[in-house]
């Protein structure tokens, strides 16, 4: 594989999972780390010391021709204006989860990168994720038999993060706990059915757990450098529930960020007529034959996901065939998302 060489445009958290990976491969060179606070570039540099340069305005990456692919690792609000930015510039981009705050603009980034005849991939790493290549394997094999019906549980208590920030301010985030952890659930489920199309949604959406942010308590925040409890806002769903109907399965999900009850709930079932499974979410599964009436567990090694991604990223680009994680294999998780929050809104089934 020829030598990369990259831009990483945000270093906040999510930068964390992209950088060891791109540091550890001798063939990507990274030229440049930007983030509008310098500091947070300036900490990776010192952290990961392949890191030739640091900026504080991206453009000056786009501009380098030296450059031929982006990761674009910023805030949701920004993903749609940094992208469609490095894909005029002429560079391939790996765009963090979601694509962007809606998918109207999600869909113009795919247009923009098919106009430009550039490589977009999405971060959508759980499609990298070792058990979740093993369900989809195990589905087209016909394991399954018929997936009929899938339950999806992303429940968390007190675990709303940064609150008063940006994570919990529409304007920025898009979202909450749906945008947040139910693109992930979400996706990975479209992907392991094989390509799932909507043809009905209905949803509702909460914010109760912390209407008064200051009394609100918890045993631990993730992302809590970020909060702002007294002065900031929090508009977003904590808590979402929904139904959805597609042209191979029915899907139930329920997610919160929060609520009152304090245990584990980070699983997704797949029901078919032949054998089921859960996945115990960012870990291993178990397979109940329905033939057999044996439960099947397997022990394996999980490799690093974003690595994975990333990497896969690469190939793509180089090689000009579009791979699971392109822009337009994410459309269908961008428009449920979207789909579902107008359910919310309007308190109504939507049909498709």
């Amino acid at each position: 594989m020829k030598t990369t060489v990259v831009a990483v445009i945000g270093c906040g958290r999510i930068s964390s999972a992209h950088f060891p990976g791109l540091v550890a491969a001798e063939h990507v060179r990274i030229k440049y780390a930007c983030d509008l606070i310098e500091e947070k570039a300036q900490a990776a540099k010192e952290k990961y010391g392949k890191i030739e340069q640091v900026i504080v305005d991206y453009k000056v990456a786009l501009a380098d021709p030296e450059v031929d692919a982006v990761f674009v690792l910023t805030p949701n609000y920004a993903h749609y204006t940094v992208t469609m930015d490095a894909l005029r510039a002429g560079k391939h981009v790996m765009c963090e989860k979601p694509i962007t705050v809606n998918y109207a603009l999600s869909c113009e980034m795919a247009e923009e990168a098919e106009r430009q005849g550039k490589i977009l991939n999405i971060g959508v790493c759980n499609r990298y994720h070792k058990s979740v290549e093993m369900l989809e394997e195990m589905n087209r094999e016909g394991k399954f038999g018929n997936i009929y019906h899938v339950y999806c549980s992303f429940r968390a208590h007190r675990s709303i993060p940064g609150l008063g920030g940006p994570f919990t301010d529409k304007a920025q985030s898009g979202g909450g706990v749906l945008i947040d952890w139910g693109v992930h659930f979400l996706d990975l489920i479209l992907y392991i059915l094989g390509g799932a199309k909507l043809t009905t949604v209905t949803c509702e959406t909460y914010c109760e757990m912390a209407k008064d942010m200051r009394a609100y308590k918890y045993k631990k925040m993730w992302a809590e450098d970020t909060a702002d409890k007294v002065n900031g806002v929090n508009d977003v769903d904590d808590l979402v529930t929904g139904f959805v109907r597609t042209d191979k399965a029915s899907i139930s999900l329920n997610g919160a960020w929060a609520h009152n009850i304090d245990e584990y709930g980070m699983y997704i079932d797949f029901m078919g007529d032949k054998g089921g499974a859960r996945l115990d979410y960012g870990k291993l599964f178990k397979f109940y034959n329905g033939e057999t009436l044996e439960t099947e567990t397997q022990e394996y090694d999980i490799p690093n996901m974003y690595n994975r991604e990333d990497m896969a990223f690469i190939e793509s680009y180089q090689t000009g065939v579009k791979n699971r994680s392109n822009i337009e294999n994410i459309l269908e998780s961008a428009k449920l998302l979207d789909v579902l929050y107008q359910s919310a809104d309007k308190h109504e089934e939507i049909k498709l």
